[in-house]
């Protein structure tokens, strides 16, 4: 961090047993058993706590979005996150799809506020050149 960076929030974890295993906030609000994707055994997996988080943080920047372009988010706004675990000859990677809906908003201005989002969204500015992201208003 730079001098001129101002730390907001830290998350932290504690995980066990990987895919398999158990991750635990250090505030105990998070507790969550872990599975591979596509296992019978209860538990989630890395690439749904990804789609939600991103989900999540993306109508947060849409939320600053529409504040500048003065327009109000509806209450409907959500977000469908899909996470692809994906492999080919060089390993593993992942793939994301947003597909966002703004009820109410004309196309032209949700569009808008996607671009806008996916610019200054913190899970967008992680993944920009290093995972393939679809992003469509529906």
């Amino acid at each position: 961090m730079n001098s001129s960076d101002k730390l907001l929030y830290t998350g932290k974890t504690h995980t066990t047993g990987g895919r398999d295993g158990a991750a635990r906030s250090d505030d105990g609000r998070l507790d969550v058993k872990l599975g591979s994707p596509g296992a019978s055994a209860t538990g989630t997996n890395p690439e749904q706590m990804l789609a939600a988080g991103w989900s999540a943080c993306f109508i947060g920047a849409m939320g600053i979005a529409a504040k500048t372009l003065r327009v109000a988010l509806p209450p409907e706004t959500a977000v469908d996150a899909e996470i692809d675990l994906a492999m080919n000859d060089s390993g593993y990677f992942l793939r994301a799809r947003l597909n966002v809906s703004l009820p109410g908003i004309e196309r032209d201005t949700a569009q808008k506020l996607t671009e806008m989002a996916h610019q200054t969204c913190p899970y967008s500015k992680a993944t920009r050149g290093n995972i393939d992201v679809t992003i469509a208003v529906v």
